[in-house]
């Protein structure tokens, strides 16, 4: 089994939890930890605790860090936060450091197997690493969902992405880092995969969509006429077991932690011999089958 800790702002948008879902679902993983980071992590632990006892799995969850190392904080709010009620959660998981010092230790007792899966802003995985930079050499690989990564020649930088710009120093300090496999799956590709609130009911018959439905109820009272459920973090997720969904393509990344316009922008450079691999494109018929046959 292929051991994965999971790093997460649940919540807001709805990915992270069909993240979690795919993550529980998948007979091929073993989660050996979930923390939560950005506003009001606490909230957030008790949203990925809701969904992981819908499936009777009890799994490690810490509360992490809630506000980014320099900018205001961008998502002080936890919409899906309103459904709780309804579902059976625990509480008190725990304070920002001692998520750091769970996801050190876990990875620290289990080198070179650990998968690293970030799906949120890179708060808590930067404070890691500021930590204990040993951290990145230990894992079997780091996967984000994070960055929109435009050509180092473009002028046009358009939109930035959320997890990046939500805490851009955060970002700098884990881009920065080496492990073995580096792994990113940016914007530009995970808008790729997506699917509407008519064709994703039908399909989410699952047991453990079952809070993930009514979280999906308060996301859907964004103003989006069309209701487009985008499965950016799972796109991720999958990508650990299933690498073939995607086509990376290797190089290097800059984070602008300097010009205010373009705070947390990604900038790509192709590099044969670069550090990280980003996905260039996605096979989104793949990409959905494979979420599809697993959370059923």
């Amino acid at each position: 089994m292929v051991k994965v800790l999971l790093d997460t702002d649940i919540g807001n948008d709805i990915d992270d939890s069909l993240a979690l879902s795919y993550l529980l679902s998948n007979p091929e993983c073993d989660l050996v930890g979930i923390t939560t980071v950005s506003g009001n992590p606490e909230a957030r632990a008790q949203l990925a605790d809701s969904i992981c006892r819908t499936v009777g799995r009890k799994v490690p969850i810490h509360a992490g860090l809630c506000d980014p190392f320099i900018i205001p904080n961008k998502q002080p709010e936890v919409p899906q936060a309103d459904l709780l009620p309804k579902w059976e959660h625990s509480e008190g998981f725990g304070s920002g450091f001692e998520a750091i010092v769970f996801m050190r230790d876990v990875i620290r007792a289990n080198p070179g197997k650990i998968n690293l899966l970030a799906i949120g802003p890179l708060t808590n995985v930067g404070a890691l690493f500021a930590l204990d930079p040993e951290i990145p050499s230990l894992l079997a690989g780091l996967y984000l969902m994070n960055g929109r990564f435009l050509p180092s020649t473009t002028t046009a930088l358009g939109i930035g992405e959320w997890n990046t710009i939500c805490d851009p120093h955060a970002a700098a300090i884990v881009y920065a880092a080496r492990p073995k496999i580096f792994r990113c799956y940016g914007l530009d590709v995970t808008s790729k995969v997506t699917t509407t609130r008519g064709e994703f009911f039908p399909r989410a018959a699952a047991t453990v969509l079952g809070p993930v439905r009514d979280y999906a109820e308060r996301w859907f009272d964004h103003p989006d006429p069309d209701h487009v459920i985008y499965f950016h973090d799972p796109l991720a997720a999958m990508n650990i077991f299933h690498p073939e969904i995607c086509v990376h393509q290797r190089g290097r990344v800059k984070i602008d932690t300097l010009n205010s316009e373009y705070l947390g922008y990604t900038i790509f450079t192709p590099d044969e011999s670069g550090p990280i691999e980003i996905a260039a494109d996605v096979n989104s018929k793949l990409a959905l089958d494979e979420y599809f046959s697993v959370v059923k």
